[in-house]
Protein backbone atom coordinates (compact mmCIF):
# COMPACT_ATOMS: atom_id res chain seq x y z
CA UNK A 1 0.00 0.00 0.00
CA UNK A 2 1.18 3.46 -1.08
CA UNK A 3 1.59 6.08 1.53
CA UNK A 4 0.93 9.38 -0.16
CA UNK A 5 -2.08 9.66 -2.19
CA UNK A 6 -1.09 11.86 -4.85
CA UNK A 7 1.76 11.00 -7.18
CA UNK A 8 5.01 12.88 -6.96
CA UNK A 9 7.45 13.40 -9.56
CA UNK A 10 11.42 13.77 -9.45
CA UNK A 11 12.69 14.61 -12.92
CA UNK A 12 16.42 14.64 -14.04
CA UNK A 13 17.09 17.98 -16.25
CA UNK A 14 19.89 18.24 -18.72
CA UNK A 15 21.54 17.68 -22.15
CA UNK A 16 21.77 14.99 -23.13
CA UNK A 17 20.24 12.58 -20.18
CA UNK A 18 19.58 9.78 -22.73
CA UNK A 19 22.81 8.17 -21.03
CA UNK A 20 21.21 8.47 -17.60
CA UNK A 21 20.06 5.20 -15.34
CA UNK A 22 18.87 7.58 -12.70
CA UNK A 23 15.22 6.31 -13.51
CA UNK A 24 15.87 2.51 -13.25
CA UNK A 25 17.56 3.43 -9.95
CA UNK A 26 15.22 5.18 -7.94
CA UNK A 27 12.19 3.72 -9.83
CA UNK A 28 12.70 0.72 -8.09
CA UNK A 29 13.55 2.08 -4.63
CA UNK A 30 10.00 3.96 -4.75
CA UNK A 31 8.78 0.66 -5.35
CA UNK A 32 10.67 -1.29 -2.54
CA UNK A 33 9.95 1.33 -0.31
CA UNK A 34 6.25 1.86 -1.17
CA UNK A 35 5.77 5.71 -1.99
CA UNK A 36 3.94 6.76 -5.04
CA UNK A 37 6.97 8.49 -6.78
CA UNK A 38 7.96 8.48 -10.22
CA UNK A 39 11.43 9.50 -11.55
CA UNK A 40 11.59 11.09 -15.06
CA UNK A 41 14.16 12.30 -17.64
CA UNK A 42 13.54 15.70 -18.92
CA UNK A 43 16.23 16.70 -21.86
CA UNK A 44 16.26 20.27 -21.84
CA UNK A 45 17.65 22.89 -24.07
CA UNK A 46 19.54 25.88 -23.12
CA UNK A 47 16.98 28.39 -23.63
CA UNK A 48 14.25 26.76 -22.10
CA UNK A 49 16.34 26.06 -18.33
CA UNK A 50 14.49 29.08 -16.93
CA UNK A 51 11.08 27.91 -17.82
CA UNK A 52 11.72 24.89 -17.06
CA UNK A 53 12.58 25.24 -13.62
CA UNK A 54 9.91 27.07 -12.97
CA UNK A 55 7.88 24.09 -13.80
CA UNK A 56 9.38 22.49 -11.15
CA UNK A 57 7.78 24.71 -8.25
CA UNK A 58 4.36 22.90 -9.25
CA UNK A 59 3.20 20.95 -5.64
CA UNK A 60 3.36 17.02 -7.35
CA UNK A 61 6.71 17.75 -7.98
CA UNK A 62 9.14 16.53 -5.18
CA UNK A 63 12.18 17.65 -7.07
CA UNK A 64 15.04 17.26 -9.74
CA UNK A 65 18.79 16.29 -10.23
CA UNK A 66 20.54 18.50 -12.59
CA UNK A 67 23.16 17.21 -14.47
CA UNK A 68 25.71 18.55 -17.30
CA UNK A 69 25.33 21.45 -18.73
CA UNK A 70 23.50 23.24 -16.33
CA UNK A 71 25.30 21.94 -12.29
CA UNK A 72 26.64 25.91 -12.14
CA UNK A 73 23.67 27.72 -14.37
CA UNK A 74 21.08 26.21 -11.93
CA UNK A 75 21.94 28.33 -9.09
CA UNK A 76 20.90 31.90 -10.38
CA UNK A 77 17.55 30.00 -10.65
CA UNK A 78 16.90 29.01 -6.97
CA UNK A 79 15.69 30.55 -3.77
CA UNK A 80 18.09 28.76 -1.42
CA UNK A 81 21.67 27.33 -1.92
CA UNK A 82 23.19 25.11 0.81
CA UNK A 83 26.40 26.31 2.33
CA UNK A 84 28.25 23.29 0.78
CA UNK A 85 26.78 23.68 -2.51
CA UNK A 86 27.50 27.47 -2.00
CA UNK A 87 31.37 27.08 -1.66
CA UNK A 88 31.49 24.33 -4.37
CA UNK A 89 29.51 26.23 -7.16
CA UNK A 90 27.37 23.82 -8.48
CA UNK A 91 23.91 22.20 -7.59
CA UNK A 92 23.02 18.86 -8.78
CA UNK A 93 19.50 17.91 -6.44
CA UNK A 94 17.05 20.16 -6.04
CA UNK A 95 14.55 20.30 -3.16
CA UNK A 96 10.97 21.60 -3.79
CA UNK A 97 9.60 23.09 -0.89
CA UNK A 98 6.31 24.75 -0.67
CA UNK A 99 7.16 26.22 -4.36
CA UNK A 100 10.31 27.27 -2.68
CA UNK A 101 13.68 25.26 -4.53
CA UNK A 102 16.14 24.32 -2.24
CA UNK A 103 19.56 23.49 -4.18
CA UNK A 104 22.04 21.11 -2.51
CA UNK A 105 24.89 18.99 -3.88
CA UNK A 106 25.37 15.47 -3.48
CA UNK A 107 27.99 14.42 -6.12
CA UNK A 108 30.54 15.70 -3.42
CA UNK A 109 29.19 13.24 -0.80
CA UNK A 110 28.79 10.05 -3.83
CA UNK A 111 32.62 10.53 -4.67
CA UNK A 112 34.21 10.68 -1.46
CA UNK A 113 32.06 7.79 -0.24
CA UNK A 114 32.52 5.34 -3.41
CA UNK A 115 36.54 6.49 -3.23
CA UNK A 116 36.52 5.05 0.05
CA UNK A 117 34.25 2.11 0.25
CA UNK A 118 34.76 1.32 -3.58
CA UNK A 119 38.59 2.05 -3.94
CA UNK A 120 39.65 1.68 -0.98
CA UNK A 121 41.26 5.44 -1.32
CA UNK A 122 42.69 7.60 1.64
CA UNK A 123 43.24 11.23 -0.02
CA UNK A 124 45.00 12.67 3.14
CA UNK A 125 48.39 13.78 1.75
CA UNK A 126 47.92 12.22 -1.24
CA UNK A 127 48.47 14.20 -4.68
CA UNK A 128 45.19 14.16 -7.18
CA UNK A 129 45.40 14.76 -10.89
CA UNK A 130 41.77 16.43 -11.80
CA UNK A 131 40.45 16.22 -15.32
CA UNK A 132 38.25 18.93 -16.22
CA UNK A 133 36.93 22.15 -14.11
CA UNK A 134 32.89 22.02 -14.28
CA UNK A 135 30.20 21.15 -11.86
CA UNK A 136 31.21 17.70 -11.05
CA UNK A 137 34.66 18.81 -10.98
CA UNK A 138 34.03 21.41 -8.55
CA UNK A 139 32.21 18.48 -6.04
CA UNK A 140 35.15 16.34 -6.42
CA UNK A 141 38.07 18.80 -5.50
CA UNK A 142 35.75 20.06 -2.80
CA UNK A 143 35.48 17.09 -1.43
CA UNK A 144 39.21 16.26 -1.56
CA UNK A 145 40.19 19.84 -0.36
CA UNK A 146 38.12 18.62 2.76
CA UNK A 147 39.84 15.41 3.51
CA UNK A 148 43.54 16.82 3.50
CA UNK A 149 44.93 16.29 -0.07
CA UNK A 150 48.25 17.06 -0.25
CA UNK A 151 47.57 18.75 -3.23
CA UNK A 152 45.50 18.99 -6.33
CA UNK A 153 46.60 19.92 -10.24
CA UNK A 154 43.72 20.76 -12.47
CA UNK A 155 43.80 20.08 -15.92
CA UNK A 156 40.87 21.19 -18.65
CA UNK A 157 40.65 22.42 -22.08
CA UNK A 158 39.42 25.82 -20.96
CA UNK A 159 42.76 26.87 -18.83
CA UNK A 160 40.99 30.40 -17.73
CA UNK A 161 38.04 28.18 -16.13
CA UNK A 162 40.52 26.16 -14.55
CA UNK A 163 42.09 28.84 -12.61
CA UNK A 164 39.18 30.63 -11.71
CA UNK A 165 38.30 27.29 -10.31
CA UNK A 166 41.94 26.81 -8.34
CA UNK A 167 41.31 30.48 -6.82
CA UNK A 168 37.80 29.40 -5.61
CA UNK A 169 39.43 26.73 -4.05
CA UNK A 170 42.21 28.89 -2.55
CA UNK A 171 39.79 31.22 -0.70
CA UNK A 172 38.08 28.24 1.17
CA UNK A 173 41.16 25.72 1.85
CA UNK A 174 44.76 25.79 2.56
CA UNK A 175 45.88 22.71 0.24
CA UNK A 176 48.17 23.51 -2.89
CA UNK A 177 45.88 24.05 -5.29
CA UNK A 178 47.56 24.54 -8.79
CA UNK A 179 46.66 24.15 -12.75
CA UNK A 180 48.36 22.24 -15.15
CA UNK A 181 48.09 24.55 -18.43
CA UNK A 182 50.03 22.18 -21.38
CA UNK A 183 50.56 18.16 -21.91
CA UNK A 184 53.61 18.03 -20.63
CA UNK A 185 52.94 19.77 -17.55
CA UNK A 186 50.00 17.12 -17.50
CA UNK A 187 52.58 14.16 -17.75
CA UNK A 188 54.96 15.14 -15.85
CA UNK A 189 52.51 15.48 -12.88
CA UNK A 190 50.79 12.46 -13.68
CA UNK A 191 53.63 10.25 -13.19
CA UNK A 192 54.07 10.60 -9.48
CA UNK A 193 50.86 11.64 -8.48
CA UNK A 194 48.96 8.85 -6.47
CA UNK A 195 44.97 9.70 -8.14
CA UNK A 196 43.35 10.59 -11.09
CA UNK A 197 40.25 11.59 -11.07
CA UNK A 198 37.75 12.00 -14.89
CA UNK A 199 34.99 14.72 -13.56
CA UNK A 200 34.52 15.47 -17.61
CA UNK A 201 32.02 13.67 -19.91
CA UNK A 202 34.46 12.55 -22.42
CA UNK A 203 34.08 8.21 -22.89
CA UNK A 204 30.76 8.94 -22.13
CA UNK A 205 28.11 7.13 -24.29
CA UNK A 206 27.55 7.05 -26.93
CA UNK A 207 31.11 8.32 -27.83
CA UNK A 208 32.17 5.35 -26.02
CA UNK A 209 35.83 5.37 -27.86
CA UNK A 210 36.81 8.87 -26.59
CA UNK A 211 39.02 9.06 -24.05
CA UNK A 212 39.99 12.49 -21.41
CA UNK A 213 44.09 11.45 -21.85
CA UNK A 214 46.20 9.72 -24.70
CA UNK A 215 47.27 6.36 -25.01
CA UNK A 216 50.81 6.98 -24.48
CA UNK A 217 49.65 8.46 -20.97
CA UNK A 218 52.57 7.59 -17.96
CA UNK A 219 50.34 5.49 -15.83
CA UNK A 220 51.64 3.42 -13.62
CA UNK A 221 51.13 0.17 -11.68
CA UNK A 222 49.38 1.22 -8.20
CA UNK A 223 47.90 4.42 -9.74
CA UNK A 224 43.97 5.14 -8.44
CA UNK A 225 42.07 6.19 -11.88
CA UNK A 226 38.84 7.47 -11.26
CA UNK A 227 36.59 7.81 -13.61
CA UNK A 228 33.18 9.59 -13.02
CA UNK A 229 31.65 8.49 -16.21
CA UNK A 230 29.46 5.50 -15.43
CA UNK A 231 28.04 4.48 -18.88
CA UNK A 232 29.33 2.32 -20.41
CA UNK A 233 30.53 0.48 -17.48
CA UNK A 234 33.67 0.40 -18.33
CA UNK A 235 35.37 3.19 -20.26
CA UNK A 236 37.92 3.54 -22.32
CA UNK A 237 39.79 5.23 -19.98
CA UNK A 238 39.00 2.75 -17.50
CA UNK A 239 40.34 0.11 -19.51
CA UNK A 240 43.32 1.94 -20.79
CA UNK A 241 44.44 2.51 -16.96
CA UNK A 242 43.77 -1.16 -16.01
CA UNK A 243 46.08 -2.35 -18.49
CA UNK A 244 48.50 -0.43 -17.31
CA UNK A 245 48.66 -1.74 -13.82
CA UNK A 246 46.75 1.00 -12.59
CA UNK A 247 43.58 0.31 -10.12
CA UNK A 248 40.59 1.73 -12.28
CA UNK A 249 36.89 2.21 -10.75
CA UNK A 250 34.14 4.24 -13.05
CA UNK A 251 31.28 6.07 -11.93
CA UNK A 252 28.64 3.38 -11.07
CA UNK A 253 29.50 3.64 -7.21
CA UNK A 254 29.40 7.49 -6.86
CA UNK A 255 25.99 7.51 -9.25
CA UNK A 256 24.52 5.26 -6.46
CA UNK A 257 25.97 7.01 -3.85
CA UNK A 258 24.74 10.30 -4.53
CA UNK A 259 21.62 9.20 -5.92
CA UNK A 260 20.67 7.61 -2.35
CA UNK A 261 21.70 11.09 -0.98
CA UNK A 262 19.21 12.58 -3.51
CA UNK A 263 16.24 10.16 -2.83
CA UNK A 264 16.40 10.70 1.07
CA UNK A 265 16.67 14.49 0.41
CA UNK A 266 13.08 14.25 -1.59
CA UNK A 267 11.11 11.68 -0.14
CA UNK A 268 12.62 11.59 3.85
CA UNK A 269 12.92 8.42 3.84
CA UNK A 270 15.87 5.89 4.00
CA UNK A 271 17.03 4.67 0.38
CA UNK A 272 17.15 1.69 0.18
CA UNK A 273 20.73 1.23 -1.59
CA UNK A 274 21.23 -2.33 -2.29
CA UNK A 275 18.52 -1.74 -4.76
CA UNK A 276 19.73 1.24 -6.62
CA UNK A 277 22.98 -0.42 -7.22
CA UNK A 278 21.48 -3.50 -8.48
CA UNK A 279 18.92 -1.51 -10.85
CA UNK A 280 21.87 0.70 -11.98
CA UNK A 281 23.42 -2.85 -12.76
CA UNK A 282 20.55 -4.03 -14.64
CA UNK A 283 19.87 -0.92 -16.79
CA UNK A 284 23.69 -0.86 -17.89
CA UNK A 285 24.05 -4.92 -18.49
CA UNK A 286 26.22 -5.55 -15.96
CA UNK A 287 26.17 -9.10 -14.32
CA UNK A 288 27.44 -10.10 -10.80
Amino acid sequence: MVENTGPKYVYLIGDPVEHSVSPQMHNAAYKELGINYEYKLLKTASGDLMNTVGRMRDQNIAGFNVTVPYKEKIMEYLDYIDDSASIIGAVNAVKNENGKLKGYNTDSIGFIESLSRDAGFDPKGKRVLLLGAGGAAKAVAVALCKEEISEIAIKDIDTPKASAMAESLKKHFKNRVFVLSDDNALKQFMVNCDCIVNATPIGMYPKIDASPIKEDAPLREGQIVFDLVYNPAETKFAKMAAEKGAKAFTGLGMLVRQGAAAFELFTEKVPPVKTMWSAAEEALGIDR
